[in-house]
């Protein structure tokens, strides 16, 4: 373990400073900057200076709404010197996300916004009924601190001290503030450390969003406690561009790096049958595998195909973790090669022994093994009363120690749920213990993994009813990931009994919407006879996504597919020259659909990563006419051919 024991986080920068470390931001293949821990914390002086002139002081809040990973680490160092307390946010390109701002905002007792003046702009667009003109009181922009150069006073911080709020990533129609003190995350970065076995010799290099506990304090705050060279990548770079990510790494001789799951798929889909010249990952120690449900046959696959360019089998790092930890509860032992656990699918109900199987038997469901507790944290598999059970049976896990959070943020009743009593917290996820090692099974509550990010069914559903033409609890929307599959399948469900001939308006809207909003991809809008609830009139979404697993609704989803096909057919007739040579980028993207060039991209439900890939390939194409927010304004191949020639045309 190589962190120094600090007590507060201005203490871990001050040291890093002495070092001739720091933070290189890749900003694209042959763009990047290099800022040394030194400069980092020079800089964030004179900004805290900038904050106290504008009246901040200890205590108050300021929420970080930053595309430019360089300006916000900045800023977040200067709020951790004044004990200002800072609330990453981030800034999506989406209605529910600017939402989500403004909730978040309300939900503070001293309020501040830094942001840039492009971001202000479209808030102030969208802003409707909501209170604009306080936010915009209480705005500093980024175009104010390009020239700051007078020093702030640095205030006395204490280990009990917020460092800082981290708010739930997915969820927006009640996000929930995680309090997080510097005894917190020191805590946590002591344990990180010392199971990750880390040393001054590594690198880290990571592309995770710094609004994310894993980008910021595993790839950002770790690093730095650790005095080690690191080098972010921004998350919509690695979107547009995924194969310069393991580029980079070799260019760096990078020794850590981390994605969730859909990275890894994303990775694979960019890079097909390609073959990267001079691309050298033998030093590469560990990569962190986490936020979101590990795919077994996923990291296989990754690991099978990266070994050509050196990549150990050892390196994949099958973890777990969340924010209200501080960031790490279980690691497994570094160096030993990644493990699976393969058990009954129909024995994993709460209270229930789990029956192992072998690998290839038909009921057989996998499960990464993400090791045991990291140094200074517990963890307890526990039944509906709070009581311990023991090994190899699935309950709650609860989680305790000097990383864990005290609570959510001026939110008694979270904490009501969450803090379960003795200093143990609900994590909300299901698992056992099998030898003294953690394997999470799912999630109680029927959150939806996708892009790293939990999403709740009850807020896709409040999207859905927005068509006007649906009523609440006659919507239903679920996760369901098939044996083997990478992702949950993203369903809707929707009690109808008319013609099916006539479903397919609905089916476009309700895509369109949560598409639009959150960015998700709608694999299927399934008509039901009935949706299915208990005597209180609770929804049973699982009974309808067990019934879909079961192909009950395969006729169904067929007849509905021959519809658009036929639909589209009569729709598009002839193609212009630029609307052919688009039509066949998306076709190269979305290799799963036959999009039509007046198909609606949201009607079709694509994903934000597949839009950001257009996007890229048709910048290759035509460089700088066409920015990605254009994409959500002409929301067709016809209307962006349009464009696109008039732009050429100008």
């Amino acid at each position: 373990m190589i962190m120094n024991t600090f007590t507060v986080l201005p203490d871990a920068l001050r040291a890093a400073s002495k070092t001739t470390r720091g933070v290189t931001f890749i900003e694209a293949r042959d763009q990047e900057v290099t800022v040394s821990y030194q400069e980092l914390l020079s800089n964030a002086e004179n900004l805290l200076g900038l904050l106290q002139t504008r009246g901040l002081s200890a205590g108050d809040e300021l929420i970080l709404l930053l595309k430019d990973n360089r300006k916000f680490i900045e800023m977040f160092w200067a709020c951790v010197l004044g004990g200002i307390v800072p609330v990453p946010v981030a800034t999506g390109i989406s209605d529910e996300h600017r939402a989500k701002l403004f909730k978040i905002f309300s939900k503070l007792q001293r309020p501040y916004l830094y942001t840039d003046q492009e971001t202000l702009q479209r808030l102030i667009n969208f802003a409707g009924s909501h209170d604009m003109a306080t936010i915009s009181s209480k705005t500093l922009l980024v175009e104010e601190s390009k020239n700051t150069k007078m020093p702030g006073i640095p205030h006395e911080v204490k280990s009990g001290d917020i460092a800082f709020i981290q708010f739930s990533s997915g969820s927006t129609s009640d996000p929930k503030g995680v309090v997080l003190t510097h005894a917190n995350i020191l805590a946590n970065i002591k344990g990180i450390s010392e199971a990750g076995k880390f040393s001054d010799d590594d690198i880290s290099l990571s592309w995770m969003p710094l609004t994310h506990d894993m980008g910021l304090i595993g790839f950002h705050i770790n690093m730095l406690a650790c005095s080690m060279a690191q080098y972010l990548m921004p998350t919509e770079l690695f979107s547009r561009r995924p194969l310069l990510w393991l580029q980079k790494a070799s260019e760096k001789n990078a020794s850590i790096l981390c994605s969730p799951n859909f990275g890894y798929k994303h990775y694979l889909k960019a890079l097909g049958d390609k073959t990267v010249e001079n691309m050298d990952l033998s030093g590469v120690r560990l990569i962190y595998n986490g936020a979101e449900p590990i795919s077994i046959r996923l990291c296989n696959d990754f690991l099978a195909r990266m070994a050509d360019y050196g990549l150990k089998r050892e390196s994949m790092y099958t973890v777990y973790g969340l924010a209200e930890a501080s960031l790490a509860v279980a690691f497994p032992p570094p160096g030993d090669e990644f493990r699976a656990i393969y058990v009954h699918r129909d024995q994993l109900g709460m209270n229930e022994t789990v029956q192992f199987l072998d690998e290839y038997a038909p009921e057989a469901v996998s499960f990464a093994i993400e090791g045991r507790p990291v140094p200074g944290c517990e963890i307890r598999i526990a039944d509906e009363h709070n009581h311990t059970l023991g090994e190899d049976i699935v309950g709650a896990i609860h989680i305790r120690g000097p990383n864990v959070t005290s609570g959510y943020y001026l939110d008694e009743v979270s904490n009501a749920t969450a803090l379960v009593g003795d200093g143990w917290l609900d994590t909300g996820d299901l698992g056992f213990l099998h030898q003294g090692e953690l394997i999470v099974t799912g999630r109680r509550k029927d959150i939806i993994f996708a892009h790293g990010l939990n999403y709740y069914p009850h807020d896709l559903e409040t999207i859905a009813l927005q068509s006007g033409k649906l009523e609440l609890g006659k919507v239903v929307v679920y996760g369901v990931r098939q044996n083997n599959a990478d992702d949950d399948e993203l369903l809707v469900f929707i009690l109808y009994r008319g013609d099916i001939s006539d479903f397919m308006p609905l089916v476009q809207e309700v895509s369109h919407l949560i598409n639009e909003q959150t960015g998700l991809e709608i694999n299927h809008v399934i008509p039901v006879k009935r949706i299915p609830k208990t005597t209180s009139g609770k929804l049973q979404r699982r009974i309808l996504g067990d019934a879909y697993l079961a192909g009950e609704y395969a006729d169904t989803i067929q007849q509905l597919d021959q519809l658009h096909d036929q639909v589209q057919a009569i729709v598009d007739g002839e193609h212009s020259s630029m609307e052919a040579s688009l039509k066949q980028i998306v076709d190269q993207v979305l290799t799963d659909k036959n999009m039509g060039i007046h198909e609606n991209f949201f009607d079709a439900g694509i994903s934000s990563l597949a839009l950001a890939e257009i996007h890229q390939r048709i910048d290759d194409t035509w460089p700088g006419e066409v920015d990605v927010v254009d994409l959500f304004e002409y929301q067709t191949i016809a209307e962006v051919a349009v464009f696109l020639e008039k732009k050429l045309a100008g």
